[in-house]
């Protein structure tokens, strides 16, 4: 079975929480200022923060990391965050919006990727061979056979936003949204998302790179939107977005502006790393510390598809967020939170400006 960052969440959020508490000891012994940073689980999406550890970016910075806080799940996350267990955050840029509208004002500071890696829709081989070929087929019932059965891993999940979004945004062929001819159902996690496909439980479900390899390799699933496909995310999504983010709350950014600057610094000179670097030359890097209950050629086929979508820049323009924005409202947050408020770049402009565009 094909990893998943589900499975990553079973498998490396107890090891990363080990870190958090045990350090690497010469790490932890680092001089320089304390910092404590998070992300859900250890997988290349985070691939900032693993490379920046990894290669010391951190340290050079003048700050000192003895391990991740990695406790599983965007959520947690955020919650980790906006409690004071973590200084800074990756994750999914509406969590950090969330915070922002519960009245505890949390600050974007840059984005790491410009497409969501699980918008992608996978169809039931079978009915991709009957001409479901389309995200618009899936309204068609004489094609599936029933109203189509949409699985996100839950109701309310990232998956069910962006799907949400993606079939809203599509019109069938009497005019109304897609998303109004189907049954959104929770899949759970890859066992059952992808079990659920394979024996026609699931007409479709959402997937991440992962379970998309999967369906295809194993022949029973077919993707009908592929979010590397670049015209096909923009006629849904209106251009690029920044989907993983890094954040901090407000009071950090007013009390510890040379942390903060120094945190943006080490994420960018990894992402710079990334940029550069071979791919085997990543997988050599993170494979055996973060990823090696899983298998290395399943690493390397993640480096290579994350690449493709990273923004390697990091900075967020006022028409990206609005594009976001789009996404967010009403499923995730309920008001439009000002570009001014909710993103600041002043801290990845003066990161350019050590160490270049």
């Amino acid at each position: 079975m094909a990893w998943t960052r589900r499975r990553f969440l079973i498998t490396t959020g107890l090891t990363g929480a080990g870190l958090a508490l045990a350090g690497r000891g010469s790490r932890a012994r680092a001089q320089g200022k304390p910092i404590t940073v998070s992300h859900s689980v250890s997988t290349f999406v985070y691939g900032q923060h693993l490379v920046a550890r990894e290669k010391k970016f951190f340290e050079a910075e003048g700050l000192s990391l003895p391990g991740f806080n990695v406790p599983g799940g965007g959520a947690r996350v955020i919650n980790a965050v906006t409690a004071g267990q973590a200084m800074f955050g990756l994750g999914d840029c509406n969590h950090p919006l969330k915070a922002t509208e519960k009245g505890r004002e949390t600050v974007i500071l840059f984005a790491t990727d410009t497409r969501c890696s699980y918008a992608n829709i996978v169809v039931r081989k079978e009915l991709y061979d009957k001409g479901v070929m389309s995200v618009e087929a899936l309204a068609d019932a004489r094609l599936v056979g029933r109203k189509a059965v949409v699985a996100a891993t839950a109701i309310g999940s990232g998956t069910y936003v962006y799907g949400v979004y993606v079939l809203g945004g599509t019109k069938a062929p009497d005019g109304k949204p897609v998303n109004e001819h189907v049954e959104w159902v929770g899949g759970g996690a890859s066992t059952t998302m992808l079990g659920g496909l394979k024996a026609g439980k699931f007409d479709a479900i959402m997937a991440v790179p992962e379970w998309q390899f999967a369906a295809e390799s194993e022949g029973f699933g077919h993707p009908i939107y592929d979010v590397l496909d670049e015209k096909a995310w923009n006629r849904v999504f209106g251009g690029p977005i920044p989907v993983t983010v890094g954040f901090a709350l407000r009071e950090t950014l007013e009390k510890s502006p040379d942390a903060v600057q120094g945190y943006v610094n080490a994420c960018y000179r990894a992402q710079q790393w990334i940029r550069k670097a071979g791919d085997e030359q990543i997988v050599e890097l993170l494979h055996k510390p973060y990823m090696d209950t899983f298998k290395r050629e399943d690493v390397l086929k993640s480096v290579r598809y994350y690449k493709t979508i990273f923004d390697w820049d990091f900075l967020i323009s006022e028409k990206d967020y609005a594009n976001g924005l789009k996404v967010f409202i009403p499923t995730a947050i309920d008001k439009p939170i000002p570009f001014t408020k909710a993103v600041d770049m002043s801290f990845v402009k003066k990161a350019h400006g050590k160490y270049g565009a």
